[in-house]
């Protein structure tokens, strides 16, 4: 295998949303879980994108594992590779995106290394510096309110200097316009004055086809799936993949029981589980209960076997951002999320165990904590649910295939439950 594009993703559901965007522009894509084992058997393909659960760790564990999953994408012809992040640049002062960014910019021996999250499909945009969401500056948007990163700063070239070791520069919306060879006398130019990174805006897709095709000048690059698709773009506009439309999930159905698991805090979930109570049976759980271990998770799974034959069944951990907070300042951030994480992951496994072989899970967190449970190693990509969420079909899963659906928590329309359900057959 020598790969044309190397992918490494800091939470599974952006991993989804990368492999969807690079699918989408012709590029035969499969997603692993973590770095592959050495015997996994994996089908030939242009790009390979390696999840790992990195966003929201401590900065050094999160450095040591996006170096292993570059070793392995390197040892396997991978000439360029992007380190995949959130399209709202989730993170702490802390990291983990600047010290991800230093290692691996270290490794690659790059001058300097092009960063963007923007999707202007999805409605994230960098201009002067400064994310927006839609029509507000990331400070403004719910995301001030994120459970685990909080982001109260849209201004990146700021927020990327307090994580990173290196200087932190800008290629505004002016030179991005102007065209690569513009591009490219900027980033030379800051290169010269001892800056190590930069961030690119990007309003339109032709821009991110600008700073893809620049990117590709480099080994490294950090971005949301919006540079995915410059880079795809860029690969095959250069000849270095054939572009192939032919769907990679072969069309014999799973069957069997379906369910949806929601624990994303989001107002996108928030309205899609509110939705999705009209058209299947919705449990929602205590939180306190789940924190306190009194068997709620049990309770759960008993609630669900006794649905599964009659249709779909959807279970929420979901809260509103006031009552998150209240449930952290009673038990702690930390224990409160990783006791709901680890009772949806126990409740995935116990579904499976009853035949779920299509299982729909929204929120990043979650989607991590179910995927590892069930001991997934990785997915082929197919149709597109919704913008950045395609259907996935395993890989390398003993007892058959399941179809899974990985949402983060903002994605999706109102009736994303059924949307997806209607393509997972």
């Amino acid at each position: 295998m020598t790969l044309a594009l190397g992918c490494i993703a800091d939470d599974y559901t952006g991993a989804s949303d990368l492999a969807n965007t690079l699918t989408r522009c012709g590029l035969r894509t499969v997603q692993t879980i973590g770095v592959p084992a050495a015997d996994l058997a994996l089908p030939e393909v242009d790009a390979v994108v390696v999840s790992l659960k990195s966003r929201s760790i401590e900065a050094d564990l999160a450095v040591t594992r996006s170096r292993s999953a570059e070793k392995w994408l390197r040892e396997r012809g991978a000439r360029h590779v992007l380190f995949k992040i959130c399209s709202t640049f989730d993170s702490t002062d802390a990291g983990n995106i600047g010290p991800v960014m230093d290692a691996l910019r270290a490794d690659s021996g790059d001058a300097i290394v092009l960063v963007t999250p923007a999707f202007p499909e999805t409605g994230r945009t960098v201009y002067q510096g400064n994310l927006f969401v839609g029509a507000v500056p990331l400070n403004e948007s719910p995301l001030k309110d994120h459970p685990l990163n909080p982001m109260h700063d849209s201004n990146l070239v700021r927020v990327l200097a307090r994580q990173s070791r290196t200087r932190i520069g800008l290629v505004d919306l002016a030179d991005i316009a102007r065209g690569a060879e513009a591009v490219r006398a900027r980033l030379a130019q800051l290169s010269g004055q001892g800056f190590g990174a930069v961030i690119a805006d990007a309003v339109f897709e032709r821009d991110l086809e600008t700073i893809g095709q620049v990117a590709l000048d480099h080994r490294v690059s950090v971005g949301a799936s919006g540079l995915g698709l410059g880079l795809a773009r860029a690969l095959v506009a250069a000849g270095n993949v054939k572009s192939l439309a032919a769907d990679p999930i072969s069309n014999a159905p799973v069957g069997g029981p379906a369910a949806c698991l929601a624990g994303s805090c989001s107002q996108a979930t928030l309205q899609q589980i509110a939705r999705a109570e009209q058209a299947m049976p919705v449990l929602h759980l205590d939180p306190d209960q789940v924190i306190a271990g009194n068997g709620e998770s049990r309770r759960a799974l008993a609630w669900a076997r006794e649905r599964l034959q009659e249709g779909p069944i959807l279970i929420a951990s979901s809260s509103t951002p006031e009552e998150v907070a209240a449930l952290q300042l009673r038990h702690g951030r930390d224990a409160a999320g990783h006791a709901i994480e680890q009772a949806m992951a126990d409740i995935a496994e116990g579904l499976v165990q009853s035949g779920v072989r299509r299982l729909v899970v929204a929120g990043g967190e979650t989607s991590g904590a179910v995927v590892d449970r069930l001991g997934i190693p990785g997915f082929l990509v197919g149709a597109e649910i919704a913008a950045g969420v395609p259907v996935l079909r395993t890989v390398g899963v003993n007892g058959g295939d399941m179809l899974l659906a990985l949402k983060s928590g903002n994605f999706g329309g109102p009736e994303f439950f059924s949307d997806a359900l209607k393509l997972m057959r």
